[in-house]
């Protein structure tokens, strides 16, 4: 897969959403499953192992569409996406975290999370 513009991440990324909105949906059962599923667990109206076993595997058929576009899946709880691209030369990836309203921020490929910025208004609007 190659590198993403900060416009088709954007793209992408809004494409995304309805794949993203239904992993937080399941990543939820399936953590309130395995909790009734223990020892002493709270019942839920969910269900029980077989629902937990297909909720665990709606998962990751979830992740594997998500990491089909090219995109990193870094995080699931939250939920952290990183879109590699080339800002001005630098290798970097283009980060969304789960609660973002867009995609505007970035960091540098080598230093992860910790060294997320936000994009240059530059980045945000070329031409403008």
């Amino acid at each position: 897969m190659g590198l993403f513009t900060v416009p088709e991440a954007r793209a992408e990324l809004a494409r995304l959403r309805p794949i993203l909105d239904e992993l937080v949906v399941v990543r939820a059962d399936l953590v309130e499953l395995s909790a009734a599923l223990t020892p002493g667990g709270e019942p839920t109206a969910l269900g029980g192992l077989p629902e937990r076993k297909a909720a665990e595997a709606r998962l990751n058929e979830l992740m594997t569409e998500v990491q089909q576009t090219g995109a990193e899946l870094k995080g699931l709880a939250p939920l952290l996406i990183d879109f590699p691209a080339d800002l001005d030369g630098v290798p970097v990836l283009l980060c969304w975290l789960e609660g973002d309203t867009e995609l505007g921020w970035y960091h540098r490929a080598d230093l992860g999370f910790a060294g997320r910025r936000p994009l240059p208004r530059d980045a945000l609007h070329p031409g403008g």
